[in-house]
């Protein structure tokens, strides 16, 4: 449990960094990486106590938290942020339009074209951590947000990549369950590389159905996954 016992703290290179500040950041990096139940409560109360700090760099940290999406008021407490099923597959169609559109951009318009620089990047990453055959953890979801976001900026569109972005803060919540066995992380280097291959290959419509297809299976298993988690939690 990381604890702050003043005011400031010391951070990178001796920097003092406010309290509110290395609160706001633990916690962020919990509700993003670790499975915290949505029903946890997180009152000023607990949160001071936990980190040993005052309530006033606690009551900063969750109200930026809260405007960040990853808390939200329910009764007057404040919760972990997880859409509801039905948001989840209203958000995953948004996130499917987005990021197909990216590539039907250069399919319309040859002149468009992807940044060769930013997919090469990508296949040395993803076939570096196709050789080193990457654990199931719940954090490899920065490194395939990664992925989509980088294939859409190198389509050349900064607000398609800025809504993506948006949209996968809201799904990653529930986007955690679908890295949990050894055969979703083995199948999404997989798949990644062969987008980005056909990508690379001027192969867009092919590069298109095999974006969609794997984000909709990626949906379809995480939905069944997440279902079933939900039910588990309401039981205990």
């Amino acid at each position: 449990m990381d604890t702050f016992t003043s005011t400031e703290s010391a951070g990178p290179r001796g920097a003092r960094v406010p309290a509110r500040r290395r609160v706001y950041e633990a916690l962020r990096t919990e509700l993003l990486t670790t499975a915290v139940s949505p029903f946890q409560r997180f009152t000023e109360e607990y949160v001071a106590e936990r980190f040993a700090v005052s309530r006033t760099p606690v009551r900063d940290a969750l109200a930026r938290l809260e405007g960040d999406g990853l808390l939200i008021n329910r009764g007057g407490a404040l919760y972990r942020y997880i859409p509801t099923l039905e948001e989840f597959t209203e958000l995953y169609e948004l996130r499917i339009l987005l990021e197909s559109h990216g590539i039907d951009r250069a399919i319309a318009d040859p002149t468009v074209g992807h940044s060769r620089p930013v997919l090469e990047r990508e296949m040395t990453l993803w076939l570096e951590r196709g050789a080193r055959r990457v654990e199931p953890d719940p954090g490899f979801v920065d490194a395939d947000e990664q992925f989509h976001v980088e294939l859409l900026r190198a389509a050349g569109n900064a607000q398609l990549v800025q809504s993506l972005q948006q949209v996968n803060r809201r799904i990653r919540p529930i986007r955690m369950h679908d890295y949990l066995t050894q055969d979703r992380v083995d199948a999404t280097v997989t798949e990644h590389l062969e987008i980005l291959d056909l990508t690379l290959r001027g192969r867009l419509r092919e590069a298109r159905d095999a974006l969609r297809k794997h984000v909709g299976l990626s949906q379809s298993i995480v939905e069944a996954r997440a279902a079933r988690a939900m039910q588990i939690a309401q039981m205990s």
